[in-house]
């Protein structure tokens, strides 16, 4: 799965075959540097020859310039590959959470997918970066090492026939028991970012509570856990150095012990010793670099195979092969015989053979109890979700054969939450119509009754808003979030119970201003108040998931009880008998 992402070097091949060769040129040089030390003190030291010793000297420094060139070259290749991998990688996924739909949504929870895109491909874009570095430089001391050490002594060179195994025994053991941790400390930091962008969002209602203590305490056991799987962890790697340096001493040892012995025979000269000890040196510090990468591997392949999951996932809705771009007109919507049933859900529907029908240009109003599937039903009209069974049809098209692109541009939404983003009012009135005039900007705000509290401001529609909009109101921001769907006036306009925030005498403003600046407007109305919708052109009465009763203001309250007992409880027992 990791070796997968790395078809994101591609278009950086070039700098990913550089990377090797400047590696090859610095590798080059640290192997000759032994060999010219050892000719230093068996020829020139031995012999008191100053210009043997001062032009192989100077044959050292060159050598080590060409290397350091080397190595700067590489680490600019290297980087240069890395960090662009990583910013593909990072825009790919990117926009495949962009593609996903709400059941891809509710798969992936939010700060899970927040730990994906940054801290799981730094990982990954780590990999790259030591790869091209450390995974290049280590196999090539090690053979080069290897190479030099039997030209000198292969007698000696049996010493390795013991160390190096030993040393890939104990690096593949280390692998084998952390892989299954490093996936843990992915999962347990998707725990403490949860956490964090929980009390962040929430951090008005956690003071206004006094809570502070319990949520300290939910981030102090989260990040505990997270400390503790990652200790666990890295006391796997930190085994690798002390077990590196044992078996280097106890090699370092036996090569002087027996060394010592074929120099007191006259089979081997110091400076020789020397070089030698210098080359398993090399080796053996190479082969500590490749378990450090492989570590490294282990950790990034548990994040390679989070991102992948991402990547991977089947988008359920999306375009079919044939399409229609042709832009939503009239805005007549009709549902016939629909249920729904989330994914994975093994209870009831949440919709149940629901159907109804609405004219162009009609205003119809939603009314149910809490969990009655309102908010559900709107949303298969933007395909939002895809229905189970029957169909959603807009302008007479099943909502299937629509590009998205295309039936969202054509219907406006304003969700429960109102969603405002950082920048200027201006800028998130414009947020659905990037070429929209000041004055449609400004119409559209008089009508969601915004224009005064906005001109209330210093800088008018220049007045930047907080993250999340935190610098105004709850009902500020409701009226802000339906201007914004008013400013592309669009075919269909749905209110998911938007004005839930706002006075009872400003939503039937609101509602009126809306007949008014959108008359040719299919409008779907959720609410739980009676009177801004008593005028509607029909009213859906949910329950359970059902359509119980439907019909104007008048027709219910002669037909449906429940309706009355509504209308009684908000309007008055006299509204009701004066309709009955």
């Amino acid at each position: 799965m990791l070796f997968g992402l790395f078809k994101y070097l591609k278009p950086y091949w070039m700098a990913t075959l550089l990377a090797p060769l400047f590696m090859f040129v610095e590798v080059t040089s640290d192997l000759l540097q032994p060999t010219l030390m050892a000719r230093i003190v068996d020829e020139g030291i031995a012999n008191g020859n100053m210009p043997f010793i001062i032009t192989t000297g100077l044959q050292m420094v060159g050598i080590a310039l060409m290397g350091l060139l080397g190595g700067l070259g590489c680490i600019a290749a290297s980087s240069y590959a890395g960090v662009n991998m990583g910013t593909d990688l990072r825009s790919a996924v990117y926009k495949k959470i962009q593609q996903f739909s709400f059941a891809n949504l509710d798969r992936f929870k939010a700060a899970s997918l927040i730990t994906r895109l940054t801290n799981d491909i730094v990982q990954v874009q780590m990999v790259v970066l030591m790869s091209l570095r450390m995974l290049v430089r280590a196999p090539l001391l090690c053979v080069g090492g290897l190479v030099m050490a039997l030209s000198i002594n292969p007698r000696l060179s049996l010493i390795f026939g013991i160390t190096i195994p030993l040393l890939i025994v104990s690096h593949a053991l280390i692998m084998k028991k952390s892989f299954p941790l490093f996936a843990m400390v992915q999962q347990k930091l998707d725990r403490v970012n949860a956490v964090i962008r929980e009390n962040l969002s929430g951090v008005r209602v956690v003071k206004a509570f006094a809570r502070m203590e319990l949520e300290n305490a939910r981030f102090g056991t989260a990040n505990e856990e997270l400390a503790e799987i990652a200790i666990r962890a890295s006391r796997l790697i930190v085994l690798i150095m002390p077990l590196m340096m044992l078996i280097m001493n106890l090699s370092i040892v036996a090569v002087i012990w027996f060394g010592g012995i074929q120099v007191k025979r006259g089979d081997f000269q110091v400076g020789q010793v020397m070089a030698f000890i210098n080359y398993m040196t090399i080796i053996l510090f190479s082969l500590l670099m490749v378990g450090y990468i492989l570590m490294m591997f282990s950790r990034a392949k548990a994040s390679a195979d989070r991102i992948n999951e991402v990547l991977e996932t089947e988008v359920d809705i999306k375009d079919v092969a044939d399409a229609s771009d042709a832009p939503i007109r009239n805005g007549s919507i009709v549902f016939e015989n629909v249920t729904f049933k989330y994914k994975g859900d093994s209870g009831e529907p949440v919709l149940k053979n629901v159907s109804f029908s609405v004219a162009p240009g009609e205003r119809v109003a939603i009314l149910g109890e809490t969990g009655s599937g309102k908010s559900t039903l709107v949303n298969l009209i933007p395909r939002l979700y895809d229905v189970t069974e029957g169909r959603v049809l807009v302008d007479g098209r099943d909502v299937r054969s629509i590009k998205l692109k295309t039936l969202r541009e054509g219907i406006g939404i304003v969700p429960q939450e109102s969603m405002l983003f950082s920048g200027t009012i201006k800028d998130n009135l414009r947020w659905g119509k990037k070429d929209a005039t000041d004055d449609e900007v400004i119409a559209a705000a008089k009508a969601a009754q915004a224009h005064d509290f906005i001109m209330s401001f210093k800088d008018g529609y220049e007045t930047h808003l907080g993250q999340r909009g935190v610098n105004i109101s709850g009902g500020q921001k409701q009226r802000l979030a339906i201007a914004r769907a008013l400013v592309k006036r669009p075919p269909v306009l749905i209110l998911d119970d938007s004005t839930s925030a706002v006075d009872a005498e400003t939503e039937v403003k609101i509602h009126q201003a809306l007949r008014m600046f959108l008359r040719d407007t299919t409008m779907i109305i959720i609410t739980q108040r009676i009177s801004p919708i008593v005028d509607a052109d029909k009213i859906l009465l949910l329950e359970r998931g059902k359509i119980v009763a439907q019909g104007t203001h008048e027709e219910l309250l002669r037909t449906s009880p429940v309706y009355r007992d509504i209308c009684r409880s908000q309007l008055g027992e006299e509204e009701v008998e004066l309709v009955r």
